[in-house]
Protein backbone atom coordinates (compact mmCIF):
# COMPACT_ATOMS: atom_id res chain seq x y z
CA UNK A 1 0.00 0.00 0.00
CA UNK A 2 1.45 3.79 -0.53
CA UNK A 3 1.36 5.72 1.74
CA UNK A 4 -0.17 8.86 -0.01
CA UNK A 5 1.30 11.45 2.99
CA UNK A 6 4.50 10.64 1.27
CA UNK A 7 4.30 11.90 -2.23
CA UNK A 8 4.84 15.86 -2.86
CA UNK A 9 2.71 17.18 -5.54
CA UNK A 10 4.82 15.77 -8.79
CA UNK A 11 5.10 12.69 -6.69
CA UNK A 12 1.63 12.23 -6.35
CA UNK A 13 0.51 13.30 -10.16
CA UNK A 14 3.17 10.61 -11.04
CA UNK A 15 1.04 8.24 -8.71
CA UNK A 16 -1.97 8.85 -10.67
CA UNK A 17 -1.20 8.44 -14.12
CA UNK A 18 0.50 5.08 -13.32
CA UNK A 19 -2.97 4.18 -12.80
CA UNK A 20 -3.84 5.58 -16.12
CA UNK A 21 -5.57 9.14 -14.15
CA UNK A 22 -5.35 12.57 -15.17
CA UNK A 23 -3.43 15.21 -13.64
CA UNK A 24 -6.29 16.97 -12.00
CA UNK A 25 -7.07 14.07 -9.92
CA UNK A 26 -4.17 14.05 -8.06
CA UNK A 27 -4.47 17.78 -7.17
CA UNK A 28 -8.28 17.23 -6.03
CA UNK A 29 -6.78 14.45 -3.41
CA UNK A 30 -3.72 16.33 -2.17
CA UNK A 31 -6.30 19.20 -1.24
CA UNK A 32 -8.42 16.49 0.40
CA UNK A 33 -5.44 15.33 2.26
CA UNK A 34 -4.23 18.51 3.56
CA UNK A 35 -5.61 21.15 2.93
CA UNK A 36 -8.93 19.56 4.35
CA UNK A 37 -7.14 17.03 6.56
CA UNK A 38 -9.44 14.12 5.16
CA UNK A 39 -8.18 10.71 5.03
CA UNK A 40 -11.14 9.07 4.51
CA UNK A 41 -11.13 8.45 0.64
CA UNK A 42 -15.41 8.18 0.42
CA UNK A 43 -15.11 11.47 2.13
CA UNK A 44 -13.70 12.80 -1.15
CA UNK A 45 -17.07 13.40 -2.96
CA UNK A 46 -16.01 15.20 -6.25
CA UNK A 47 -14.14 11.77 -6.74
CA UNK A 48 -15.60 9.17 -9.25
CA UNK A 49 -16.83 6.44 -7.22
CA UNK A 50 -14.55 4.12 -8.97
CA UNK A 51 -11.35 6.16 -8.32
CA UNK A 52 -12.22 5.95 -4.83
CA UNK A 53 -13.27 2.24 -4.63
CA UNK A 54 -9.37 2.02 -6.47
CA UNK A 55 -7.47 3.83 -4.22
CA UNK A 56 -8.75 1.81 -1.12
CA UNK A 57 -7.22 -0.94 -2.72
CA UNK A 58 -3.53 0.71 -3.47
CA UNK A 59 -3.12 3.34 -1.13
CA UNK A 60 -3.53 4.73 2.49
CA UNK A 61 -3.63 8.29 4.19
CA UNK A 62 -1.30 7.27 7.21
CA UNK A 63 0.09 10.08 9.55
CA UNK A 64 1.98 8.86 12.59
CA UNK A 65 -0.50 7.97 15.42
CA UNK A 66 -0.75 10.49 18.65
CA UNK A 67 0.26 8.53 21.76
CA UNK A 68 0.26 11.61 24.07
CA UNK A 69 -1.26 14.91 23.66
CA UNK A 70 -0.15 17.24 26.82
CA UNK A 71 -0.35 20.90 27.73
CA UNK A 72 1.66 23.18 29.27
CA UNK A 73 0.61 26.03 32.03
CA UNK A 74 1.61 28.81 29.27
CA UNK A 75 -0.35 26.83 26.39
CA UNK A 76 2.07 25.14 24.84
CA UNK A 77 1.48 21.71 23.66
CA UNK A 78 3.81 18.69 23.18
CA UNK A 79 2.85 16.07 20.73
CA UNK A 80 4.24 12.51 20.95
CA UNK A 81 4.14 10.35 18.12
CA UNK A 82 4.44 7.08 17.67
CA UNK A 83 6.76 6.14 14.51
CA UNK A 84 6.69 2.02 14.67
CA UNK A 85 10.20 0.37 15.24
CA UNK A 86 10.01 1.25 19.55
CA UNK A 87 10.33 4.80 18.15
CA UNK A 88 8.53 8.06 19.35
CA UNK A 89 9.55 11.95 18.13
CA UNK A 90 7.65 14.50 19.84
CA UNK A 91 6.68 17.80 18.10
CA UNK A 92 5.69 20.97 19.81
CA UNK A 93 2.92 23.80 18.95
CA UNK A 94 3.46 27.43 20.43
CA UNK A 95 0.96 29.65 20.72
CA UNK A 96 1.82 33.44 20.53
CA UNK A 97 -0.64 36.56 19.79
CA UNK A 98 0.44 36.87 16.27
CA UNK A 99 1.41 33.74 15.23
CA UNK A 100 1.12 29.96 16.07
CA UNK A 101 4.43 27.89 15.44
CA UNK A 102 5.12 24.29 15.19
CA UNK A 103 8.14 22.76 15.65
CA UNK A 104 8.51 19.48 14.14
CA UNK A 105 11.26 16.64 14.14
CA UNK A 106 12.81 15.06 11.54
CA UNK A 107 14.54 12.38 12.99
CA UNK A 108 14.26 9.15 15.15
CA UNK A 109 17.08 10.75 17.97
CA UNK A 110 19.83 12.41 16.28
CA UNK A 111 23.77 11.25 15.39
CA UNK A 112 25.10 15.26 15.89
CA UNK A 113 25.38 14.40 19.53
CA UNK A 114 25.47 18.20 20.46
CA UNK A 115 26.85 17.68 24.48
CA UNK A 116 24.20 20.12 25.63
CA UNK A 117 21.27 18.28 23.95
CA UNK A 118 19.08 16.02 25.32
CA UNK A 119 17.53 14.28 21.91
CA UNK A 120 21.42 13.14 21.12
CA UNK A 121 21.97 11.66 24.22
CA UNK A 122 19.30 9.24 23.08
CA UNK A 123 21.44 8.48 20.18
CA UNK A 124 20.04 7.85 16.80
CA UNK A 125 17.65 5.33 15.14
CA UNK A 126 16.50 6.27 11.72
CA UNK A 127 15.42 9.04 9.11
CA UNK A 128 12.01 10.14 9.28
CA UNK A 129 9.61 9.68 6.05
CA UNK A 130 8.02 12.68 4.59
CA UNK A 131 4.63 10.98 5.66
CA UNK A 132 6.03 11.40 9.76
CA UNK A 133 7.01 14.67 9.20
CA UNK A 134 3.95 16.38 7.14
CA UNK A 135 1.84 13.90 9.39
CA UNK A 136 2.80 15.80 13.08
CA UNK A 137 1.95 18.87 10.74
CA UNK A 138 -1.18 17.17 9.78
CA UNK A 139 -2.28 15.66 13.34
CA UNK A 140 -1.26 19.35 15.26
CA UNK A 141 -3.78 21.09 13.40
CA UNK A 142 -6.68 18.40 13.42
CA UNK A 143 -5.68 18.75 17.61
CA UNK A 144 -5.91 22.60 16.93
CA UNK A 145 -9.39 21.99 15.44
CA UNK A 146 -7.74 23.85 11.93
CA UNK A 147 -9.90 21.15 9.75
CA UNK A 148 -13.19 21.65 11.42
CA UNK A 149 -16.04 23.39 9.20
CA UNK A 150 -16.55 26.28 11.60
CA UNK A 151 -12.55 26.69 12.48
CA UNK A 152 -12.71 30.15 10.74
CA UNK A 153 -9.73 31.39 13.21
CA UNK A 154 -8.01 28.02 13.90
CA UNK A 155 -7.53 27.17 10.30
CA UNK A 156 -4.04 29.26 10.38
CA UNK A 157 -3.56 28.17 14.15
CA UNK A 158 -0.23 26.74 12.12
CA UNK A 159 0.93 29.74 10.64
CA UNK A 160 5.09 29.12 11.12
CA UNK A 161 6.69 26.09 10.98
CA UNK A 162 10.37 25.16 12.34
CA UNK A 163 11.97 22.14 11.36
CA UNK A 164 13.90 22.79 15.03
CA UNK A 165 12.92 19.15 16.82
CA UNK A 166 14.40 15.87 17.12
CA UNK A 167 17.26 15.50 14.60
CA UNK A 168 19.10 17.28 12.00
CA UNK A 169 16.86 18.33 9.03
CA UNK A 170 19.85 18.43 6.74
CA UNK A 171 20.87 14.76 7.17
CA UNK A 172 17.54 13.80 6.36
CA UNK A 173 17.61 15.77 3.23
CA UNK A 174 15.59 14.05 0.39
CA UNK A 175 12.52 14.00 2.62
CA UNK A 176 13.02 16.97 4.41
CA UNK A 177 12.66 18.48 1.27
CA UNK A 178 9.78 16.62 -0.37
CA UNK A 179 7.82 17.35 3.52
CA UNK A 180 8.85 21.38 2.91
CA UNK A 181 7.47 21.32 -1.05
CA UNK A 182 4.09 20.11 0.52
CA UNK A 183 4.21 22.72 3.21
CA UNK A 184 4.53 25.76 1.05
CA UNK A 185 2.26 24.33 -1.84
CA UNK A 186 -1.09 26.06 -2.10
CA UNK A 187 -2.72 22.93 -2.91
CA UNK A 188 -1.76 22.00 0.33
CA UNK A 189 -0.78 24.21 3.40
CA UNK A 190 -0.30 27.25 1.47
CA UNK A 191 2.69 28.42 4.15
CA UNK A 192 5.23 31.07 2.74
CA UNK A 193 8.86 30.81 2.52
CA UNK A 194 9.38 32.89 5.07
CA UNK A 195 7.08 31.25 7.61
CA UNK A 196 9.09 27.72 7.39
CA UNK A 197 12.08 27.98 9.20
CA UNK A 198 15.04 24.90 8.77
CA UNK A 199 17.29 24.51 11.39
CA UNK A 200 20.83 23.18 11.10
CA UNK A 201 24.08 22.37 12.72
CA UNK A 202 26.10 23.40 9.80
CA UNK A 203 26.01 20.44 6.97
CA UNK A 204 27.65 22.53 4.44
CA UNK A 205 26.92 20.68 1.12
CA UNK A 206 23.16 19.73 2.12
CA UNK A 207 22.90 24.02 3.30
CA UNK A 208 24.12 24.35 -0.78
CA UNK A 209 21.50 21.81 -1.82
CA UNK A 210 18.40 22.84 -0.02
CA UNK A 211 19.66 26.66 -1.60
CA UNK A 212 19.47 25.27 -4.85
CA UNK A 213 16.26 22.76 -4.18
CA UNK A 214 13.79 24.62 -1.63
CA UNK A 215 15.23 27.59 -0.07
CA UNK A 216 13.31 28.62 3.00
CA UNK A 217 14.17 30.51 6.03
CA UNK A 218 17.52 29.39 7.74
CA UNK A 219 18.55 29.47 10.90
CA UNK A 220 22.38 27.74 11.96
CA UNK A 221 22.92 26.10 15.64
CA UNK A 222 26.11 28.06 15.75
CA UNK A 223 26.66 28.12 20.16
CA UNK A 224 30.81 28.96 19.88
CA UNK A 225 32.28 31.60 18.20
CA UNK A 226 35.63 29.71 17.62
CA UNK A 227 36.34 26.25 16.16
CA UNK A 228 38.06 24.91 19.59
CA UNK A 229 35.11 25.60 21.48
CA UNK A 230 32.30 24.62 18.86
CA UNK A 231 34.15 21.47 18.41
CA UNK A 232 33.45 20.19 21.77
CA UNK A 233 30.16 21.44 21.98
CA UNK A 234 28.81 20.77 18.20
CA UNK A 235 30.94 18.28 16.78
CA UNK A 236 29.99 18.32 13.36
CA UNK A 237 32.18 21.58 13.35
CA UNK A 238 35.23 19.24 13.23
CA UNK A 239 33.78 18.14 9.76
CA UNK A 240 32.72 21.45 8.70
CA UNK A 241 34.59 23.98 10.76
CA UNK A 242 33.72 27.88 10.71
CA UNK A 243 35.57 29.24 7.83
CA UNK A 244 33.23 26.61 5.66
CA UNK A 245 30.36 27.67 7.61
CA UNK A 246 30.24 31.29 7.66
CA UNK A 247 30.90 30.86 3.51
CA UNK A 248 28.36 28.97 3.19
CA UNK A 249 25.49 31.25 5.13
CA UNK A 250 26.75 34.11 2.32
CA UNK A 251 25.79 31.74 -0.63
CA UNK A 252 22.56 30.49 1.27
CA UNK A 253 20.91 34.02 1.46
CA UNK A 254 21.92 34.43 -2.44
CA UNK A 255 17.92 32.63 -3.09
CA UNK A 256 16.98 32.70 0.83
CA UNK A 257 13.68 34.47 1.22
CA UNK A 258 14.94 36.50 4.14
CA UNK A 259 17.87 38.61 4.06
CA UNK A 260 19.40 37.20 6.67
CA UNK A 261 20.64 34.35 8.68
CA UNK A 262 19.41 33.50 12.04
CA UNK A 263 22.02 32.03 14.04
CA UNK A 264 21.20 30.59 17.49
CA UNK A 265 23.34 30.39 20.42
CA UNK A 266 22.36 28.49 23.94
CA UNK A 267 23.60 30.30 26.69
CA UNK A 268 25.51 28.10 29.19
CA UNK A 269 26.79 29.15 32.16
CA UNK A 270 30.92 29.97 32.51
CA UNK A 271 31.21 28.12 28.89
CA UNK A 272 30.08 30.70 25.95
CA UNK A 273 28.57 33.53 27.67
CA UNK A 274 31.48 36.17 28.79
CA UNK A 275 32.20 39.87 27.10
CA UNK A 276 34.74 37.80 25.22
CA UNK A 277 32.74 35.33 23.37
CA UNK A 278 30.57 38.07 22.58
CA UNK A 279 32.70 39.93 21.03
CA UNK A 280 34.21 37.06 19.47
CA UNK A 281 31.18 36.06 17.59
CA UNK A 282 30.75 39.57 16.44
CA UNK A 283 34.07 39.26 14.41
CA UNK A 284 32.90 35.86 13.23
CA UNK A 285 29.87 37.51 11.89
CA UNK A 286 30.60 40.46 10.83
CA UNK A 287 30.68 39.73 6.97
CA UNK A 288 27.40 37.83 7.15
CA UNK A 289 23.91 39.59 7.51
CA UNK A 290 22.41 37.85 10.53
CA UNK A 291 20.26 38.25 13.81
CA UNK A 292 20.81 36.07 17.03
CA UNK A 293 18.72 34.30 18.58
CA UNK A 294 20.16 33.43 22.89
CA UNK A 295 18.70 30.32 24.44
CA UNK A 296 18.89 30.34 27.69
CA UNK A 297 19.94 26.56 28.52
CA UNK A 298 17.13 24.41 29.49
CA UNK A 299 18.49 21.71 31.69
CA UNK A 300 17.77 17.62 31.72
CA UNK A 301 19.04 14.75 33.54
CA UNK A 302 22.43 13.90 33.61
CA UNK A 303 23.83 17.58 31.79
CA UNK A 304 26.71 19.22 33.37
CA UNK A 305 25.75 22.15 31.96
CA UNK A 306 24.00 25.22 33.97
CA UNK A 307 21.67 28.07 32.30
CA UNK A 308 23.70 31.54 32.78
CA UNK A 309 22.56 33.82 34.32
CA UNK A 310 19.64 36.49 33.27
CA UNK A 311 22.31 39.38 34.11
CA UNK A 312 25.12 37.76 31.82
CA UNK A 313 22.46 37.29 28.98
CA UNK A 314 21.12 40.52 29.54
CA UNK A 315 24.74 41.79 29.03
CA UNK A 316 25.73 39.47 26.01
CA UNK A 317 22.95 40.30 24.27
CA UNK A 318 23.64 44.01 24.80
CA UNK A 319 27.29 43.97 23.16
CA UNK A 320 25.61 42.66 20.45
CA UNK A 321 22.87 45.16 19.92
CA UNK A 322 25.61 47.33 20.88
CA UNK A 323 27.11 46.43 17.36
CA UNK A 324 23.88 46.99 15.40
CA UNK A 325 23.01 42.99 15.47
CA UNK A 326 19.43 42.57 16.01
CA UNK A 327 19.11 40.00 19.13
CA UNK A 328 16.53 38.10 20.51
CA UNK A 329 16.79 36.04 23.84
CA UNK A 330 14.37 33.57 23.47
CA UNK A 331 11.58 32.93 26.13
CA UNK A 332 11.35 29.46 27.52
CA UNK A 333 7.86 28.08 27.22
CA UNK A 334 6.94 24.35 28.04
CA UNK A 335 9.67 23.87 30.06
CA UNK A 336 7.02 21.94 32.96
CA UNK A 337 6.54 19.49 30.13
CA UNK A 338 9.65 18.98 28.72
CA UNK A 339 9.27 20.78 25.39
CA UNK A 340 11.30 23.58 25.78
CA UNK A 341 14.19 24.03 23.30
CA UNK A 342 16.75 20.93 23.81
CA UNK A 343 14.77 19.02 26.03
CA UNK A 344 12.99 16.88 23.01
CA UNK A 345 13.44 13.47 23.59
CA UNK A 346 11.14 11.55 22.60
CA UNK A 347 11.78 7.40 22.45
CA UNK A 348 14.67 6.11 20.35
CA UNK A 349 15.65 2.59 20.04
CA UNK A 350 19.44 3.30 19.91
CA UNK A 351 21.06 1.68 16.60
CA UNK A 352 24.42 3.98 17.36
CA UNK A 353 24.41 2.36 21.29
CA UNK A 354 25.63 5.55 22.81
CA UNK A 355 23.25 5.21 25.78
CA UNK A 356 25.28 1.59 26.27
CA UNK A 357 28.48 3.41 25.77
CA UNK A 358 27.58 6.75 27.88
CA UNK A 359 25.64 3.99 30.59
CA UNK A 360 29.56 2.94 30.88
CA UNK A 361 31.32 5.91 31.15
CA UNK A 362 28.74 6.92 33.90
CA UNK A 363 29.39 3.11 35.72
CA UNK A 364 33.36 3.52 35.42
CA UNK A 365 33.64 7.30 36.10
CA UNK A 366 30.61 8.04 38.67
CA UNK A 367 29.75 10.83 36.59
CA UNK A 368 28.42 12.20 33.39
CA UNK A 369 30.94 12.86 30.70
CA UNK A 370 29.66 14.89 27.04
CA UNK A 371 30.74 14.59 23.88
Amino acid sequence: MVNLLDLDAARLAAFFASQGEKPFRARQVLRWMHRFGQADFDAMTDIARSLREKLKELAVVGPPTVVSDRLSGDGTRKFLFDVGGGNAVEAVFIPEDDRGTLCISTQAGCALDCSFCSTGKQGFNRNLTVAEIIGQLWQARHALGAYQPAANSAERAVSNVVLMGMGEPLANLDNTVLALRLMLDDNAYGLSRRRVTVSTSGLVPAMDRLRDECPVALAVSLHAPNDRLRDELVPINRKYPLRELMPACLRYLEKAPRDFVTFEYVMLDTVNDSEAHARELLALTEDVPCKFNLIPFNPFPGSPYRRSPAPRIRRFAELLMAAGVVTTTRKTRGDDIDAACGQLAGQVLDRTQRTTRRSFVLHQNGHEVCG
